[in-house]
């Protein structure tokens, strides 16, 4: 790399010079699998997720617990990815957005929430539902009882 980098980063640039094709395509995929993977989330949420209870099925199958696992587990790669690609080629951000949408943990209601209450993700992500003909999505603050999420 003949970029002027500072001294402390330069070992760490050589030390990747050699995957830094792989990680470009690799963010190059991401990049795409997040334009088609954060519509496929939008649109599969419903529209009063952000404002109905939901309670979560308490009594899984060992199908079920697995297919939980795998998505958790998925969730985590992709958060690793997303943490890489904020310092090194591929979309980041968007990255670890798609791995908060598909894990669960808890919280995880209260940041969507939050994420959603911001008017320009509002507008963009009833913009997306739009595109694809399915109905906006509730705001958050459309009621004031607190919806309990157990996932």
């Amino acid at each position: 790399m003949n970029a002027d980098l500072p001294s402390w980063l330069a070992p760490l640039a050589q030390q990747l010079e050699p995957w830094l094709p792989a990680l470009t395509i690799t963010g190059a995929i991401m990049a795409v699998a997040s334009l088609v993977a954060l519509p496929w989330f939008l649109v599969r949420i419903p529209e009063n997720y952000f404002t109905q209870a939901y309670s979560p099925h308490q009594n899984r199958g060992v199908i079920a617990w697995l297919f939980w696992l795998l998505r958790n587990l998925l969730a985590l790669l992709l958060l690793i990815a997303g943490i890489i690609m904020l310092v090194l080629p591929g979309q980041g951000l968007l990255t670890i957005l798609i791995a908060i949408m598909s894990s669960t943990f808890p919280g995880k209601y209260r940041l969507e929430s939050a994420i959603m209450r911001r008017p320009g993700v509002f507008r963009a992500a009833n913009w997306i539902r739009a595109k694809y003909h399915h109905r906006p999505l509730e705001h958050p603050d459309a009621y004031n009882k607190e919806p309990t999420h157990g996932r």
